[in-house]
């Protein structure tokens, strides 16, 4: 978040611990608050004074950090100090100043970094518009006790917030209220394990700030349990906000920019590398050292790759951008291309496969007979929960309310409650009557259930549960699950203490009464979209916390191969090795806890997948963040939305192909750059060095190098714009730096030897082959060099025949095109002479197109070559 109005706040931040030293009711007073919350006018007071609930940072993302970003880049860098040499050579040192050779480099630097800067800019306005579409909400008392939900922006210092299960703390807190209470907040603090906070006030000055267990500190996410918190600060008073610079990291190269890192470097060594190479090769065999320093500082320009982060940048924004028009928000870019590379796809079942929308089936006893009794105490339970309700509990409710069981809650007052959390999977209720008659009333996973019930009721009659009735319990549920139903059990007791406050430990010796069974039919979208996948070499993996039954049920219906399961009780007797032996048969993960979804996916990423995982609850947060790519929904919990590379604004499965597609083009496209470049700065190093060796004369001079290449940067901006053929969208692409080594093997030495045709034919066949005919020379060259260039761009970007089996996009059509005619124009024509060379005359042109022809002929049979042996071509 970032906050975009100065505010009256100050930087000091808050002393937390002094706070952690008072009693609940010395904080309320200090912020002039209460357990009910803040009044609308007392909110507006406390935002003037203290601003918005937004966290500042050093970088601002302003049109001045773009237009920074888009000009500082290694290849940038090299052209400027290229550029200063060439101002002292060309105009401080001569008599005869020469400006032309220092202008366009600086136009070259000015047009790569113009491209990358308008593409980032149109990116972040495009992605801006959507992203101010994902708000995190919180929710707070407020006027009287309202419970409301606003967003965490919002919120002020003196806020009483209520906190549930994977709700991310809004600001710093003190707890007033806890139940149960987890906190996670290893970002801050590297625990691993969750932190249990209490509402006592302490001895602060004993511990350590992070240790204070009456504080909760913005950034950390609820795991379990409840509570309601006093907001002390927010924004940049924040423990977050202080600590944002020590905090902030970059985050792991993933393959794909390890790539582009890798490329990079060949590129810049090779320049380093062969152009004092060039320079000794044409002083020693001319003679003339400034002339052999001007050229081989031209020759640096013409190997700097300049266009390598427009080209990489520019298609990873047009990618996102595409993606945006799906209502799709991509939130780190490189996770396009780790889209194009996932081949598994792991997804939570409920609200990805499933429509998300609960109805209540089936109440019944333990011989699945109706039963409303069961019902009944299911909508206690439902209702007096003080955590935000869940579509189960909403079902329960709605259903109960049709029965018009409301007439019971006035019978009723809630003592106390054990939250849901993903460990147990159950929560109670602790209820009074008007007589003061107590009861414990909790739902929850069936195994669990059964766990903690030591009596069964069966026709009205309450029997110890030993192996014949849990067998009749087990056989209702499981004609049920497998019909297709999501299952819970309720259960009470009524021996219960007097007690303000209870724990997991009253959680014993329940009576199991009933079960409740639910259906989630699944989406629409979900079998297309999985055959989708399937026919792109993506497989569909589900790792669910619901039971076996319901699971198997959904994939059959949704085409997911339920010839294998394994349940979470599986996974903890499986080491690491036996468990990545399982993840390449089996496709369904039934029963499984947050840490085994993780576990899945990291055995999956051992045996060398890509993995895409998409989930939207707070069991999720885990394999979110594990996963190579991580998917969620604007509706999820905080922490999943958070956590997620990719946020979908709709839940539609089509849109995951999509991204796939989105994804493999992206790639595609940079790759044909990359290629490009490496196989054609190989070439030209060769070449120009076979040239300087045998020709009295430069083959070509500084200012020609830099027409040449200012001319092809043109021809390239179409490049990201370009679409791939549909055979390069079946399968995941993944990058390969040895393929590229090969590429620029295969393709630059058949560069070089119709650059050695071409200076043959200039030399022998149009006879320039003296000194006062190098100006011609040069002109042949150069119009062979900048059409050549331009046809291995449509060569290299299709393993088919170019312009009869796959035609470029329109954009690089026209680029390409109007850059050839440019070239064409300036080589024949009079404009030849402002570029210090000779008009070639007409009869030259056969054989430059009999050159051309013959070169994309030679590499369309090296291309077949080149395929047949390695099996792909970009």
């Amino acid at each position: 978040m970032r906050r975009t109005r100065k505010t009256k706040r100050s930087t000091a931040g808050v002393d937390l611990a002094r706070f952690a030293a008072m009693d609940s009711r010395e904080v309320l007073d200090f912020y002039k608050t209460c357990s009910d919350g803040l009044t609308s006018e007392e909110v507006e007071a406390a935002r003037e004074a203290h601003g918005s609930n937004v966290i500042t940072d050093d970088y601002k993302d302003t049109v001045w950090s773009r237009l920074f970003d888009a000009l500082i880049n290694p290849f940038n860098i090299i052209l400027l100090v290229i550029a200063i040499i060439t101002f002292v050579t060309d105009i401080l040192l001569p008599a005869e100043k020469d400006y032309l050779t220092f202008i366009i480099i600086l136009l070259l630097v000015l047009v790569s970094s113009l491209i990358s800067f308008i593409q980032a800019q149109s990116s972040s306005q495009a992605i801006d518009k959507l992203t101010r579409q994902i708000t995190n909400t919180c929710h707070v008392y407020r006027d009287g006790g309202k419970l409301v939900e606003i967003p965490q922006s919002e919120l002020v210092p003196g806020d009483i917030v209520h906190l549930g299960a994977g709700d991310m703390l809004p600001g710093d807190v003190r707890f007033i209220r806890t139940k149960d209470a987890f906190i996670g907040q290893s970002a801050l603090t590297g625990e691993s394990t969750p932190v249990e906070k209490f509402s006592h006030d302490l001895q602060a000055d004993s511990y350590g700030l992070t240790d204070l267990d009456n504080i909760g500190f913005m950034g950390s996410n609820m795991i379990s349990g409840a509570a309601r918190a006093v907001t002390l600060a927010t924004g940049d008073d924040t423990y977050l906000g202080r600590m944002a610079k020590s905090l902030t990291g970059d985050r792991a190269k993933n393959s794909f920019e390890r790539g582009i890192e890798d490329i990079s470097h060949l590129l810049i060594k090779m320049m380093l590398v062969m152009v004092p190479i060039i320079f000794l090769i044409n002083f020693l065999g001319k003679g003339d050292w400034f002339s052999s320093l001007v050229f081989a500082v031209s020759i640096a320009v013409g190997l700097t790759p300049e266009m390598l982060p427009v080209i990489t940048n520019t298609t990873l924004a047009v990618g996102a951008q595409n993606m945006a028009k799906q209502k799709v928000i991509v939130r780190n870019a490189s996770a396009i291309q780790s889209f194009g590379e996932m081949d598994v796809l792991c997804t939570d079942k409920t609200g990805t496969l499933t429509e998300d929308k609960i109805v209540l089936e089936k109440y019944i006893d333990l011989y699945g007979k109706d039963d409303t009794r069961v019902l009944r105490h299911a909508y206690l339970n439902a209702y007096f929960q003080t955590g935000m309700k869940n579509l189960i509990d909403v079902a329960i409710i709605h259903r109960s309310e049709t029965y018009e069981l409301q007439e019971l809650l006035d019978k009723y007052k809630a003592v106390d409650e054990v939250p849901f959390d993903f460990t147990r999977r159950r929560m109670s209720v602790v209820l009074e009557d008007h007589t003061g008659k107590r009861q414990l009333i909790t739902k929850g996973a069936v195994e669990e259930m059964i766990s903690i019930s030591s009596f069964i009721e069966l026709d009205g009659q309450v029997y110890p549960l030993d192996e014949e009735k849990i067998a009749i319990a087990r056989n209702t549920y499981e004609k049920f699950n497998h019909a297709g139903l999501r299952m819970i059990a309720v259960a009470q007791k009524n021996d219960i203490p007097d007690s303000l406050h209870f724990s997991v430990d009253d959680e014993s010796d329940m009576v199991l009464i009933g079960f409740m069974g639910f259906l989630d039919p699944p989406k629409k979208s979900a079998t297309p979209a999985i055959e989708a996948l399937v026919d792109h070499e993506v497989r569909t993996v589900v790792l669910t916390g619901d039971s076996e039954g319901v699971a198997i049920k959904v994939c059959n219906e949704v085409g997911i191969d339920t010839s294998e399961v394994l349940l979470g009780v599986d996974l903890e007797k499986m080491d690491d090795e036996e468990l990545g032996r399982k993840v390449e048969t089996c496709s369904l993960f039934a029963k499984l806890d947050p840490q085994q979804k993780e576990r899945v996916i990291q055995a999956f990423q051992a045996k060398g997948h890509t993995v895409g995982f998409l989930g939207d609850g707070i069991n999720d947060a885990l394999a979110l963040r594990q996963a190579d790519v991580g998917i969620s929904v604007d509706s999820a919990v905080d922490i999943a939305k958070e956590t997620a590379d990719i946020v979908l604004l709709e839940k539609d499965l089509m849109v995951l192909e999509r991204g796939v597609l989105e994804g493999r083009k992206t790639f595609g496209n940079i790759m044909k750059y990359m290629k490009m470049a490496t196989s054609g700065n190989f070439g030209n190093i060769i070449s120009v060095m076979v040239a300087s060796i045998f020709l009295p004369f430069l083959p070509m001079k500084p200012v020609h190098l830099l027409t040449q290449n200012l001319l092809n940067d043109f021809a390239q901006m179409g490049m990201p714009f370009d679409g791939v053929d549909q055979e390069y969208l079946k399968e995941p692409k993944s990058w390969n730096l040895q393929g590229i080594r090969h590429f620029m093997r295969w393709l630059g030495p058949v560069s070089t030897v119709f650059d050695i045709l071409c200076y043959l034919i200039l030399w022998f066949v149009m006879g320039f082959n003296s000194i006062g005919q190098a100006a011609a020379f040069q002109a042949g060259w150069f119009i062979f060099g900048t059409l050549s260039q331009i046809a291995i761009i449509h060569m290299i970007r299709t393993g088919k025949v170019p312009f009869v089996e796959s035609m470029s996009s329109t954009r690089l059509t026209l680029s390409t095109l109007l850059i050839s005619v440019i070239a064409v124009v300036i080589s024949f024509s009079d404009f030849a002479m402002a570029f210090d060379m000779l008009p070639l005359p007409l009869r030259f042109a056969p054989w430059l197109i009999l050159l051309l022809l013959a070169y994309m002929l030679t590499v369309q049979m090296v291309k077949r070559i080149y395929i047949k042996r390695y099996g792909e071509w970009i």
